[in-house]
């Protein structure tokens, strides 16, 4: 498979990260994400189903094209449908996970938000229908 087929099965989000490393450690220890590429301190990938999140470091290219005046924009966050909202709050609230909300409920189903260690948002999502 060339680079571009690998690629068009994958919708890719790219994070600006402090700290790439931890953030590698972070997707996969408690997300389930594995590790595509990585050079640290610059740049990383990680992969969970059809997504690929680009982890951008000071040093990369992806940081650098950021405007100053861009950082903190906007409530964007990756999505990532989990069977049991309650249990994986419970499993990442023992491992120190920082979570950036309470469990909320709506007529879609229930989420709560966690923050990677560079604070970007993550929502985890239990549907209705799994409830």
């Amino acid at each position: 498979m060339t680079r571009n087929e690998s690629e068009g099965a994958l919708a890719s989000v790219r994070y600006i990260v402090d700290d790439v490393q931890a953030a590698i450690d972070f997707y996969t220890t408690h997300l389930g994400f594995t590790v595509l590429t990585a050079f640290p301190p610059a740049f990383a990938d990680v992969v969970r189903g059809p997504l690929r999140l680009l982890l951008s470091g000071p040093t990369s290219s992806g940081a650098r094209a950021t405007p100053a005046d861009a950082a903190g924009c906007g409530r964007n966050r990756i999505h990532l449908v989990v069977d049991d909202v309650e249990a994986e709050r419970e499993r990442l609230r023992q491992a120190g996970v920082e979570f950036r909300s309470d469990i909320v409920s709506g007529p879609g189903g229930r989420q709560v938000l966690v923050a990677d260690p560079a604070g970007n948002l993550v929502e985890l999502f239990t549907p209705a229908d799994r409830r």
